[in-house]
């Protein structure tokens, strides 16, 4: 079964994202493909990003410059699949959750494997910003993005009973389930068979070997 981790990003006292978690949580845990972990990144208070090469020392098993950095790499790289809930704070995600994106940093724990997104906002636009700035960074962690989204506006007034009141919104977190079921089953059987070595291995290794070859 593959293991999905929903990761809640923001951390405010007062976040919106206490109406919308445990929904998903229950629908991911109702759609019986998943074994279901939550990183509330209330519980995982990293420091701001400053990791370097000074800080990894053995890049095959980093000690990174603070133990719950290390601990965040492994825990990151235990899963097949991610849905990551995000509201929209000035047109994109907010810092805490960028923060813990940029903190998986040497172990690829991403790389090669889908992410999905469930944004909402107080206004019309449902955190559809925060999203297309989502995708870029996913990218750049070398996972894959899903192209369907859950968007909630008006988030305040978007719920009843701990579920949401336009039926819309219940297929939209359908169609991602099943999406990151289709896809996590893909690629962990591409990953079975064999991964390429990152592509920024790759390219120093042919800069270093048309220097060797220039020299």
């Amino acid at each position: 079964m593959a293991k999905l981790q929903i990761i809640i990003g923001s951390t405010r006292p007062t976040r919106a994202a206490d109406l919308v978690a445990p929904w998903v949580i229950s629908r991911a845990r109702e759609h019986g493909a998943f074994e279901v972990e939550v990183l509330d990144l209330r519980d995982w208070p990293l420091p701001m990003f400053g990791e370097h090469w000074g800080t990894i020392g053995d890049i095959a098993d980093p000690t990174y410059s603070e133990p719950i950095v290390r601990a965040w790499n492994a825990k990151i790289k235990e899963a097949d699949a991610f849905l990551i809930i995000t509201p929209e704070y000035n047109h994109s995600i907010p810092g805490v959750l960028k923060n813990a994106l940029d903190s998986v940093f040497v172990s690829f724990g991403m790389r090669n494997k889908p992410v999905a997104a469930v944004s909402y906002s107080v206004g019309l636009g449902g955190g559809i910003r925060a999203i297309e700035h989502l995708a870029h960074m996913v990218i750049e962690e070398d996972a894959v993005p899903l192209r369907n989204t859950v968007v909630i506006p008006n988030v305040g007034g978007a719920f009843s009973e701990e579920r949401p009141i336009n039926p819309v919104t219940e297929a939209a977190l359908r169609i991602v389930l099943d999406d990151l079921e289709w896809w996590s089953s893909a690629l962990g059987t591409a990953r079975t068979q064999g991964e390429l070595a990152p592509g920024t291995f790759r390219m120093r290794a042919a800069i270093e070997a048309a220097a060797s070859a220039s020299a």
